[in-house]
């Protein structure tokens, strides 16, 4: 599959796919029921240089000196993962991207809506509507769209998927748990089916059942050293925690990086980014680690 083929797996480009399943359908969507290979996969490395590229892709860090090479990488499914490191593709599996809002307005009923039919904004990302996965149609027509977002990755040549935004139906009343923890489960399934590993994104307080029930295999979590919540996924995944701070959530806390560094509950791989984590060489680039 060449590189313009492969960005169909891209959100975007998932439009032609989705008209496509839809057009073989009878019109009800079947249920969506990724049944398991099996497929061995390899938890990210515990060791090494981290880093987390959602704002732009580089093949290596510039701190100053010579470059140094990346060991273990996140990058946003429309990239490409990085060579030699082990490389997590993220994917927003619960709400949407802000390039794909009019995508997901044609398909309004897997959107969240409040109790005067409004649709739902996240007040913190206000160009991300919320996904509704709290009916069994509603999941299905999520994971149809998303799922081979997920096998996208895998073609692409990603070890690991991260998906973002579990803590959704913490944050708006109108989701219901089962169901957002069924579609959790779901793009467990799709992962592994695909050969890959897939972490947790955040959501301390549901960390051993995210790992013993909902079947994650690592965690990605911003901001556990601020929040003291670190040993929440440590004690859970061990060091297979990938652990990211930001300088104005540290700042506003009163604490500075290097004591982020000596918890004793951070991850082995604990970087400082900034926020709106731009590729190095760009203006407000941050990076620190551990």
């Amino acid at each position: 599959m060449d590189n313009g083929m492969k960005k169909l797996t891209a959100l975007a480009g998932v439009i032609a796919a989705t008209a496509l399943l839809a057009a073989c359908s009878s019109g009800a969507a079947d249920a969506v029921t990724p049944t398991s290979d099996s497929s061995a996969f390899e938890l990210p490395p515990t060791s090494g240089v981290f880093d987390y590229q959602l704002g732009g892709a580089y093949d290596e860090l510039d701190l100053g000196d010579d470059p140094v090479g990346i060991d273990v990488v996140v990058r946003d499914a429309t990239s490409e993962p990085l060579d030699g490191a082990y490389s997590v593709c993220y994917v927003n599996g619960f709400q949407t991207q802000p390039d794909d809002a009019e995508f997901w307005l044609e398909r309004e009923d897997l959107l969240l809506h409040d109790s005067n039919g409004e649709l739902v904004i996240d007040p913190e990302w206000p160009d991300e509507y919320v996904l509704d996965p709290s009916t069994s149609a509603q999941r299905d027509g999520i994971l149809e769209i998303l799922g081979p977002v997920i096998d996208g990755c895998e073609d692409d040549g990603f070890d690991a998927v991260e998906i973002d935004n579990l803590d959704t139906w913490t944050r708006f009343d109108e989701i219901d748990e089962s169901g957002a923890h069924a579609l959790a489960e779901a793009y467990v399934t799709r992962t592994h089916d695909a050969g890959m590993a897939i972490a947790q994104k955040n959501s301390a307080e549901i960390t051993q059942v995210a790992h013993d029930e909902i079947g994650f295999d690592f965690a990605v979590t911003e901001e556990c050293g601020v929040w003291e919540e670190c040993a929440a996924y440590t004690d859970v995944y061990g060091d297979h925690v990938l652990q990211i701070e930001y300088p104005e959530a540290l700042e506003k806390a009163g604490m500075t990086f290097d004591e982020v560094c000596v918890l004793a509950d951070r991850a082995p791989l604990t970087i400082l980014r900034d926020v709106e984590l731009v590729p190095a060489g760009s203006s407000g680039y941050v990076y620190d680690a551990c």
